[in-house]
């Protein structure tokens, strides 16, 4: 792997780091963030200043608008739009819709590319995808999952009830994982608005970062056209494998950007604050956590760029996406940890940001499997025969 980094992408990691700098921080104080994440009309305004900076859904497809960005190359310009928490809305670049982007590109037909991805990649929708469900539905084994799809004429009629559905308030469309009579899975599009939808509540969450905030949404003799199937029917397991392994990794990129922002904060306080007649990083007890931060910064920063590299060169990736998964959120759980441990009681107020990253940063090791379900499958494929190829 060649860690050089073309002229044109440090030209646009730098153009995003000021734009982020410039234009998103100052917003960070908007009395219209919410606890279930930005609302729609300050979402539009920050989609507005992606979009006038030439920022908006980099990983797009070019015909649409975007720049069709490589792994790696999100790798650079996603932790940079993490930096702040509303810049990955700002960018279109944000969970669910990002990670559907990718799915509805790879496996949408044309006509459902021209209906429901254009208008999101153009930063005019969002969108949700649904496939949790509460116990005993399907959490982390999705082989669980209860939501049913039935074939009645040229329709197949959803009945079920999903949770935690990130994005599901306010989205323009949902993609649907629902099981077969035969057992097998199938992804359906919809729109919100079909009736035999309903939003059913919105979740508390420890998290703020998300537009639209998690939901309960319930299917209730939801009629989807045979048109409107997402690829082809029973395919749906393989498909969300197209969508998990490289959404997983962009978690960890736009986490990443969270943690050196806590982490910088930290950083200028223990320079600056004094204790004890000298300033706080000079305790070696602060020193060495600073030290830490550095080093689960570079550990979390290479298995994010190695796999990156990976996937762009045509590897499926999904031991390698489970163990990035693993490391970032953990390394990054402790950076947050740590800073807000040497931020003191700035650390735990509004005062400093790292008080909401650290909030949203908890959920992560959660987020996209947790951390002990990763370390099982890693297990099973090294335990296996093909090993962790």
């Amino acid at each position: 792997m060649d860690f050089n980094l073309s002229q044109d992408l440090l030209d646009l990691q730098q153009r995003t780091r000021r734009f982020i700098a410039e234009e998103i921080i100052p917003m960070e104080g908007d009395k219209r963030c919410t606890p279930h994440g930005p609302t729609p009309a300050l979402r539009q305004e920050l989609v507005a200043k992606a979009r006038a900076a030439g920022l908006l859904t980099p990983h797009g497809p070019k015909e649409m608008g975007g720049m069709a960005l490589s792994h790696v190359a999100k790798a650079v310009v996603f932790e940079e739009s993490g930096y702040s928490p509303l810049g990955p809305t700002a960018m279109n670049v944000h969970a669910p819709d990002e990670g559907n982007i990718h799915l509805m590109h790879a496996v949408a037909s044309k006509a459902h590319q021209e209906r429901w991805l254009r208008p999101q990649v153009e930063g005019k929708t969002r969108s949700c995808f649904a496939m949790t469900e509460p116990a005993p539905g399907a959490g982390a084994d999705p082989s669980m999952m209860m939501t049913m799809a039935v074939k009645d004429g040229n329709d197949y009629v959803i009945n079920g009830t999903k949770w935690f559905i990130t994005g599901a308030d306010g989205a323009s469309y949902v993609i649907i994982m629902a099981r077969m009579e035969d057992g097998s899975a199938t992804m359906f599009l919809s729109d919100m608005d079909r009736p035999g939808i309903k939003i059913v509540r919105q979740m508390d969450s420890m998290d703020s970062c998300f537009a639209g905030g998690h939901c309960v949404v319930e299917f209730k003799d939801l009629r989807v056209p045979a048109s409107d199937v997402l690829g082809e029917v029973g395919k749906g397991f393989r498909y969300a494998q197209v969508r998990l392994a490289p959404a997983r990794l962009t978690h960890c990129m736009r986490w990443l950007g969270q943690a050196r922002r806590a982490n910088d904060a930290a950083l200028a306080y223990a320079r600056t604050r004094q204790a004890f007649g000298k300033s706080l990083g000079e305790h070696e007890g602060v020193g060495f956590m600073l030290a830490d931060n550095a080093i689960d910064m570079q550990t979390a920063r290479l298995h994010i760029w190695h796999t990156a590299w990976m996937l762009d060169e045509g590897h499926r990736c999904n031991f390698e996406s489970s163990r990035a998964k693993v490391v970032a959120s953990e390394a990054l759980w402790r950076i947050v940890d740590k800073s807000v441990q040497i931020l003191g009681g700035q650390g735990v107020t509004g005062e400093s940001i790292a008080m909401r990253i650290f909030m949203d940063m908890r959920a992560f090791r959660i987020y996209d499997g947790p951390s002990e379900v990763h370390r099982w499958s890693m297990a099973r494929k090294l335990l296996s025969e093909k090993g962790a190829q």
